[in-house]
């Protein structure tokens, strides 16, 4: 599918605003409602939260596999956009991982390489800076993790909390679970004003402009706004997204990470707005008449859809920190869910993990594989992050050789006698 390409922004955006402002006269109306409902779910997280309650439901990986996860929780896990699963992993597992990732890029003089790193601008016009995030990708311990049977299974179980059947039509297969090769975290203690502000990814100013990204909300912009389900899959794997180094273009069910220390509240870690249906009241924000006809509250092409306090005040007292993390645990947010880095670690060990999020079998994944695998085969960087290739010439990085029989299928490597 092509990257949306837009000539004029300024123009687009206006062009959009009258288009959904005359589909919506009762924006104004329709916004209040939204916002007021917005108002009491932040009102009940902050309760749940000053009780000294985990507002991010915690699902355990045993009862994943049990296929014991009950109706209830799997409600809340969908309501609340997010959930930590605990012990995907054994924990002296992640930790020999985070061992030998870090004799692999510390043996691979990763600092060298970190100083002439390219500039992606994706984090921008966050108000914080760049966490410290390394352009690695094909480390042993990262291919491992991905095509592992535990996470497989943990993905494939959130994967299918989504409607991946709906107006007439299969959206996506929820039990493959392809590889979206991502980065990692590497956060020393003590490191301050490192983190990133609240903000959205998978798409900025094109949620308002691209016909498909419309229809992903087209409750929303209809005024019916109580049957928008974040979790209906339709049209979300036609969306077309302003092509930009570190811009998602393929379709996630959820981000996530996978924790390769201790950390928590307080360590520099991740934040969130536990509102799977928060997308509702940013995108009737940018409608209302307070925000000038060419601007989306800030919204930038290729960039973060960032959340500002001047524009979206009501959901800011939501941002929660996740609860303690082991290595091996895993947290998981809808990727329309509102997230952070805190900025200062104040604890005293290094707060480190692996991005791996959930991505489902279909169409627009399957394109994006056959572009990402020759990146894997010469150790560069995927297409979609900045061309830095650092591993090109690492001793160590994983090679075809470890990749399972499941690890090349979720690769993308063709019927035996047929490989890429």
């Amino acid at each position: 599918m092509n990257p949306l390409i837009i000539d004029d922004l300024p123009a687009a955006i206006r062009q959009a605003k009258r288009e959904l402002r005359a589909q919506l006269p009762a924006y104004r109306d329709i916004f209040r409602q939204v916002e007021d409902d917005m108002r009491r779910k932040v009102e009940r997280i902050v309760r749940e939260r000053d009780a000294g309650r985990s507002v991010i439901p915690e699902v355990a990986y045993e009862d994943i596999a049990q296929g014991s996860v009950t109706a209830e929780q799997a409600a809340l896990i969908r309501e609340r956009g997010a959930c930590v699963i605990r012990g995907v992993f054994d924990s002296r597992r992640a930790s020999a991982w985070d061992a030998q990732i870090g004799q692999y890029v510390e043996g691979n003089h990763i600092d060298r390489h970190l100083a002439h790193r390219a500039e992606d601008n994706y984090f921008g016009e966050l108000a914080s800076n760049k966490p410290q995030i390394y352009g690695v990708y094909w480390s042993k311990p990262q291919v491992e993790a991905r095509q592992s049977p535990e996470l497989t299974h943990a993905r494939v179980f959130l994967n299918r909390l989504w409607r991946h059947e709906s107006e007439g039509r299969v959206h996506f297969d929820p039990e493959q679970v392809p590889v979206y090769a991502d980065r990692l975290r590497r956060r020393p203690p003590g490191s301050a004003s490192l983190g990133l502000s609240a903000h959205c990814d998978g798409g900025s100013v094109e949620r308002w402009i691209d016909a498909n990204f419309r229809r992903v909300y087209r409750h929303v912009f209809s005024g019916n706004w109580k049957d928008y389900d974040p979790f209906d899959a339709a049209f979300r794997t036609e969306v077309r997204e302003i092509a930009s180094p570190a811009v998602c273009s393929m379709f996630r069910t959820f981000q996530g990470w996978t924790a390769l220390t201790p950390q928590g509240p307080g360590d520099g870690t991740l934040q969130l707005i536990p509102i799977a249906d928060s997308m509702a009241y940013i995108l009737l924000r940018a409608l209302q008449d307070d925000v000038a006809d060419d601007d989306l509250c800030g919204a930038l092409p290729g960039r973060a859809l960032s959340l500002k306090a001047e524009w979206h005040a009501p959901l800011m007292d939501g941002l929660s920190s996740i609860p303690h993390m082991l290595p091996g645990d895993t947290v998981f947010w809808h990727s329309d869910v509102i997230h952070a880095v805190e900025d200062a670690h104040l604890g005293t060990h290094w707060s480190n993990v692996m991005y791996i999020g959930a991505v489902p079998g279909c169409a627009k994944n399957d394109a994006y594989l056959a572009r990402q695998l020759p990146a894997f085969l010469d150790g560069k960087s995927p297409p979609d992050f900045p061309k830095d290739d650092f591993e090109v010439a690492f001793v160590g990085r994983a090679t075809p050789d470890d990749l399972s029989p499941l690890g090349r299928a979720q690769m993308g490597y063709r019927e035996p006698g047929r490989d890429a």
